[in-house]
């Protein structure tokens, strides 16, 4: 039986908002470009309180520097994004207090445990060596891995580090949690616990952005999609209304699923 997450947060800190309307995250004409390409173009949305908002595309289409953005490790060309209200550009170490990250690649130290690789983690964030304790032990329940705390983290399958992975972006108990395709290489077993992880988090009022490519994931998850080709958002809303959308100029008609409305949208030809 899977234990809750703390409900108390660490001391000197505020806990996560329950769901109560309102956005948790609104970007604001975002644009990065590198030299003269210019990756993201004037992008905007905005994600609410307590929803999984679903951010797809081929690659590279913008969505890894988009998550750059809004964690606060690039800055914009120009743009901004509220976090909850508050700036990441202006002042990002606050807003980065209120956020997670689970990235594509696996970030740990393989030659620590978990509980080693968590204790680090929380010590950054400012934990006590007592809060460090509850909330990793906590948290290794959460997951599912528990009796193997002591095991180092290398001899782990590619599922359960991603687990571990996720444990520690949750370890300072963020508010807005960012989740960069978290299932990639992971067992069906695997795959199936971090979607009841997520959903979990869900309940107790976690917004969430994820990127997938895997497009059944996106319909089972996210309560608002976004799908982003060249460094801008080309169709948005709940799964119904993208399933319902007619766009002419692209010769999208009724799709069958999210999938074949990806491919309308984004064409056949290999992002490789």
């Amino acid at each position: 039986m899977q234990e809750p997450l703390l409900t108390k947060p660490p001391k000197g800190e505020v806990a996560a908002e329950p769901k109560d309307g309102g956005n948790m995250v609104d970007a604001q004409h975002l644009v990065k470009t590198f030299g003269k390409l210019e990756v993201v173009k004037d992008l905007s949305f905005t994600i609410s309180k307590g929803e999984i908002f679903g951010l797809l595309g081929p690659n590279g289409a913008g969505k890894s520097t988009t998550i750059n953005m809004l964690c606060g490790y690039l800055e914009p060309t120009s743009g901004d994004t509220l976090i909850n209200g508050q700036s990441i550009t202006r002042e990002p170490r606050k807003v980065k207090r209120m956020i997670g990250v689970v990235p594509q690649e696996i970030a740990l130290y393989t030659e620590l445990n978990s509980l080693e690789n968590l204790d680090f983690f929380g010590s950054i964030y400012g934990l006590s060596a007592q809060e460090r304790k509850e909330r990793s032990e906590e948290l290794l329940h959460f997951v599912g891995l528990y009796d193997r705390r002591k095991d180092p983290v290398k001899k782990f399958s590619g599922g359960m580090q991603r687990r571990i992975n996720m444990a520690i972006a949750l370890i300072h108990q963020p508010t807005f949690l960012m989740l960069d395709e978290p299932t990639v290489g992971v067992d069906p077993q695997s795959r199936e616990r971090i979607f009841d992880m997520i959903e979990q988090l869900r309940t107790q009022g976690t917004t969430i952005l994820y990127t997938t490519h895997y497009m059944e994931e996106a319909e089972r998850l996210c309560n608002h999609i976004a799908i982003m080709d060249e460094g801008q958002i080309i169709a948005s809303g709940t799964l119904e209304q993208l399933l319902a959308l007619r766009d002419q100029n692209r010769e999208v008609q009724r799709p069958h699923g999210l999938q074949e409305l990806f491919i309308q949208l984004t064409g056949k030809t290999l992002r490789d």
